[in-house]
């Protein structure tokens, strides 16, 4: 009966003699908890205020994660805690807004845990170009979330590659398995400095960077977080120079494009949009 499982339960005779059971406020607090995939998601949230330049926001769902956390049973929150840390390393960049492909949500989910496991998976992945598809097994390090693809970060686990990783487009990933195999990561990788190798998703070779804004767009362009390893100067006539290094060459010219004529490509110096 639901009086012995709450005590605390308040019995009300109404009209006709009608029993009503009333269960004062917070007596179920116990029973709702978080998942570490929850955390995660509010963490990733909150970054992305920071990202959008939106301090009153982010400071906003701060207090509310910390309000979560500080509901959640000690025992519990010591459980969760590093699963969430874990998933929100895995979340390489921030989803922008805009057009991308459909992702099965599946997918993802397994993928995720297999990170949180450090277990190999075994995918079958489409080739676009020659409309084949092959089975890889892999070691899932990541996600990066692009302006147009998502891509899982993973070591071939075979070490054909030694120890490189690759990026694999998540909508072209047709099928995944976790395998009862365990890996250990590369020593040393870490997926933001990797991430920070790129202006977008996309990794190629990076180079030196620096782009010239007019007095026109100068201001608008100095509340932009072009690259994590920006280094900005407001020159003397007025315009923006920003400076920095990463591979990504058709992403960058995918956002000059926005710009128009108010910026300059000053690096490299055979630049062609």
């Amino acid at each position: 009966m639901i009086t012995t499982r709450f005590p605390q339960t308040e019995e009300i005779i109404g009209d006709n003699n009608t029993k009503r059971w009333y269960i004062p406020q917070g007596t179920l607090k116990d029973f709702i908890q978080f998942s570490a995939e929850e955390l995660s998601v509010l963490e990733m949230a909150a970054s992305l205020f920071e990202n959008k330049q939106m301090k009153d926001k982010k400071e906003v769902f701060e207090n509310i994660i910390n309000k979560i956390k500080a509901s959640i049973k000690t025992d519990v929150f010591r459980r969760i805690e590093p699963d969430a840390e874990a998933l929100l390393e895995a979340e390489g960049f921030i989803c922008r807004p805009g057009p991308k492909l459909k992702i099965d949500n599946q997918i993802i989910s397994i993928i995720r845990q297999a990170i949180l496991e450090c277990h190999q998976i075994k995918i079958t992945y489409l080739n676009k170009k020659t409309g084949k598809t092959s089975t890889n097994i892999l070691d899932p390090y990541g996600f990066l979330y692009g302006e147009r693809n998502h891509y899982l970060v993973a070591h071939h686990s075979d070490g054909y590659f030694g120890d490189e990783v690759h990026n694999f487009i998540l909508s072209n990933i047709k099928t995944v398995e976790i395998l009862d195999i365990p890996f250990i990561p590369i020593k040393g990788f870490d997926l933001k400095k990797y991430a920070e190798l790129s202006f977008g998703a996309y990794h190629e070779e990076p180079f030196e960077v620096e782009w010239l804004f007019d007095k026109e767009a100068a201001d608008e362009a100095s509340l932009y977080i072009f690259h994590p390893t920006q280094i900005m100067h407001k020159n003397d006539d007025g315009s923006l120079t920003v400076k920095f290094k990463a591979g990504g060459r058709l992403e960058m010219d995918w956002h000059l494009y926005t710009w128009g004529e108010h910026v300059k490509v000053i690096k490299p110096t055979n630049w062609k949009s």
